[in-house]
């Protein structure tokens, strides 16, 4: 089932999340209703507390993969970086440019609760760097240079005044 995404301006997205303790059917579920709404709305990534929920858990899929991370650490990063303009599911249809490391080395657990450790380059790299700042409380906004988050944020608003009109 399709969960709601936050938008900006709702501070569950400013929230950082709480470790899962427990491995139930509850987080099964959660998982696989992350899956599908990201899914639906063409996501590549997306963190629970952008559906409202305030637990460590991202789900991410690049090509023909799925991932599932509960309690995701980021433990390495390559000193290279690379500037990309990422977008966000709570920030529809704006883009900004936001430096990042290009591979990244993750740990956590599966929904099951089995360790996990996975390496990560290019695109799946940024994704799972773009979630954990999610559970973190950090968007990509606060990953940004000033002036792109001014142009972003009048862009937010002139699309509200759009809707709302």
């Amino acid at each position: 089932m399709a969960l709601e995404v936050k938008t900006f301006g709702d501070p569950v997205l400013k929230t950082r999340a709480a470790k899962v303790k427990e491995f139930d059917d509850a987080l099964l579920r959660l998982t696989e209703d992350m899956l599908v709404t990201m899914h639906e709305r063409e996501g590549v990534g997306l963190a629970a507390n952008q559906v409202g929920r305030l637990r460590r858990v991202l789900v991410a899929a690049v090509e023909e993969d799925e991932y599932v991370v509960v309690n995701p650490v980021i433990e390495a990063s390559s000193k290279e970086t690379e500037v990309l303009a990422e977008g966000c599911l709570s920030i529809p249809g704006i883009q900004v440019e936001v430096e990042r490391p290009v591979a990244v080395t993750i740990t956590g657990q599966d929904a099951a609760g089995e360790d996990l450790r996975l390496e990560a380059e290019g695109l799946l790299a940024r994704v799972f760097q773009h979630e954990v700042d999610h559970l973190d409380g950090v968007l990509i906004l606060d990953r940004t240079d000033r002036e792109s988050r001014k142009a972003a944020l009048r862009e937010w608003r002139e699309r509200l005044l759009a809707q709302n009109a």
